[in-house]
């Protein structure tokens, strides 16, 4: 009898699965048709070509000087910048740089902040 029963559940349970090829061949859409806000911006302009949208890459110090400071984009009024004063240092000195205000770091580059467009 416990067999019996045993097959009986078996082949109701075989019976109600159903597999459609068509169902398992879709594909995912595209991720930009999903993406709302930011992510959709930051998509956009990865698609457009520009690859770092944020200016979120590591900028080569260029001669830094106070009348020819390194330029640092921003969206914003102030931002955070690390500068690694000789190529040997393990730490990163830290400093905020504002608008229109140039600032030197402790090993004699000056920094001034641009104003750049938000993404």
């Amino acid at each position: 009898m416990a067999s019996l029963t045993g097959r009986i559940v078996l082949a109701a349970a075989r019976r109600n699965v159903q597999y459609t090829p068509v169902r398992f061949c879709k594909m995912m859409n595209d991720p930009l048709e999903h993406a709302t806000g930011l992510e959709k911006r930051e998509l956009l302009a990865k698609a457009a070509g520009n690859d770092n949208p944020f200016d979120m890459k590591v900028f080569k110090r260029g001669p830094g000087t106070k009348e020819n400071p390194n330029l640092i984009p921003s969206a914003f009024d102030a931002r955070l910048v690390g500068c690694i004063c000789e190529e040997e240092q393990t730490y990163v000195n830290w400093m905020w740089l504002y608008q229109g205000h140039p600032k030197r770091c402790e090993c004699g580059h000056w920094f001034k902040l641009v104003e750049k467009a938000p993404v």
